[in-house]
């Protein structure tokens, strides 16, 4: 199992510890180096160790599969993902710059739309935008920020360039994973966090807490914060209730809350009700609020848009604010930049195809062997077709579908993801990776140092989400490393 550079079978892709030579890259030569002295025994006792505490902690995740619910252990792969501090600095200021003009961009629509009027942006898009939300017209959320919490997908080609995959700005998940990862690392190579100069990022929780209680309608006193969550079965039931346990918040379902006379919102306790300040959601908006929404939800807590609009209670991410994560709006984002901005985008976007523009549709389905087809509004994974590795009864189908509802799909180049060496039974092998930095907002904005690296177990595989089958890497930022 000891990691022999030389016979380390390099994909075609970029590999992001080792060079096209089998060299190791300088922010990634402490961590081969050491690898390749530690001994098979020890290293199979280390990961064996991890593995168990994976068990031992809870660390779990759901996937839906065939009917039923799997709760499994969270996969871990201990071979960390490294980046340059000099790349990082880069890209921190590239998801700030998109996340400040996306939250310009759902403001605008829902109150002056001027985006729209300048037709930088069509109205029939936003017509026939699923997750427009006319309830939300009007609404002037505090600070002008409606998605406080973004986790943006990067993927790097193999020429090495960084690209925006797209943008998760409704109920992002996997925060608690990177963070688990961190310690389950240090726990697996204690020693190279005192050897390389490995940036934190044990601040997220408080900069979480720190961003929520900015939204408090109460400002001057200590804000009750909540963490709603749909339940145990939900497939990141661990990361709500982690999240909840360590901002010190309280984790509620619909129906432990209640709306008061006030229209303010109230949570049951023993000691009775007590006022709820912020509500951090971790439900879909269709399920936010019976009254509003899908009349027969259980999920949500009926009156609570009417408690928001009236600036009784803070939500995050805030109603309405799926409207700007959408994968045809995606393809908008360059422009939103300089529109809003004035400036060039710092992370461009992958180029991409619109299925509702009739010349690129038609070039859309005339090569779907070679493109990936994204729906609108799914998330996960699911409903995406990545044409090189789809059968010729997959291709007809999803042909139909674009056919039927051009509008709702999106196809972009197959990019050849990069690599990262991971253990793979009691051998190394590349697999694709991608990487999800989380982005906060309110009255000021913070990006975590790195983030959740998602890795395609599967061989060849190019589907990194944990839905999907997906494992995870820690993600090391190393300064002075370039």
């Amino acid at each position: 199992m000891s990691l022999d550079l030389q016979r380390y079978p390099l994909a075609e892709a970029y590999d992001e510890l080792v060079d096209k030579d089998h060299v190791p890259r300088p922010a990634a030569r402490a961590l081969l180096e050491y690898l390749q002295e530690l001994g098979d025994e020890q290293l199979q006792a280390r990961r064996a160790a991890v593995d168990a505490a994976i068990v031992t902690m809870g660390i779990t995740f759901t996937i839906y599969s065939d009917g039923e619910n799997i709760d499994r252990p969270w996969p871990f792969d201990p071979i960390p993902r490294i980046m340059t501090g000099t790349e990082w600095w880069r890209i921190e200021r590239g998801l700030k710059q998109r996340l400040t003009a996306l939250n310009l961009f759902i403001d605008d629509l829902y109150n002056a739309q001027r985006v729209v009027r300048d037709k930088v942006f069509p109205a029939e898009l936003l017509a026939s935008s699923r997750n427009f939300r006319k309830d939300c017209t009007g609404v002037l959320p505090r600070f002008g920020v409606w998605a406080h919490i973004c986790g943006t997908d990067l993927v790097r080609d193999r020429d090495g360039t960084v690209y925006v995959l797209e943008d998760n700005l409704r109920v992002p998940s996997g925060v608690s994973y990177m963070l688990e990862n961190r310690l389950l690392m240090k726990s697996f190579l204690p020693e190279l966090f005192e050897a390389c100069p490995i940036l934190p990022i044990d601040a997220y929780t408080a900069q979480l807490y720190e961003m929520l209680a900015a939204l408090s309608p109460r400002q001057g006193e200590r804000p009750v914060i909540a963490v709603l969550t749909p339940g145990v079965y939900n497939s990141a039931y661990f990361e709500h209730s982690y999240l909840a346990q360590q901002m010190g918040a309280d984790l509620v379902e619909g129906a432990d809350l209640v709306m008061g006379v006030d229209d303010c919102v109230y949570t049951k306790t023993i000691d009775g009700l007590r006022r709820v300040d912020v509500i951090y959601r971790r439900i879909d908006d269709d399920f936010l609020d019976p009254d509003t929404f899908r009349p027969d939800s259980v999920l949500g807590v009926r009156g609570l848009m009417r408690a928001w609009r009236r600036g009784k209670v803070g939500i995050a991410n805030a109603p309405g604010a799926g409207v700007a994560d959408d994968k045809v709006v995606y393809t908008f984002v360059p422009k939103l930049i300089r529109y809003y901005l004035g400036e060039d985008p710092i992370i461009p976007n992958v180029p991409s195809y619109l299925c509702m523009d009739e010349a690129e549709r038609g070039y859309v389905l005339a090569n779907l062997d070679k493109l990936v087809v994204k729906p609108a509004n799914e998330s996960g994974g699911y409903g995406m077709l990545v044409g090189p590795h789809a059968s010729p009864l997959e291709r007809v189908r999803c042909a139909e579908r674009v056919r039927a509802d051009p509008r709702n799909y999106m196809a972009q180049p197959t990019l050849a993801l990069s690599t990262a060496p991971t253990l793979v039974g009691d051998s190394w092998a590349p697999r694709h990776v991608d990487l999800r930095p989380f982005v906060l907002q309110s009255s000021g904005i913070c990006v975590t140092t790195g983030g959740l690296t998602r890795v395609a177990m599967r061989e060849g595989s190019l589907v990194v989400n944990s839905s999907q089958g997906g494992g995870s890497k820690d993600t090391w930022i190393v300064e002075g490393r370039d």
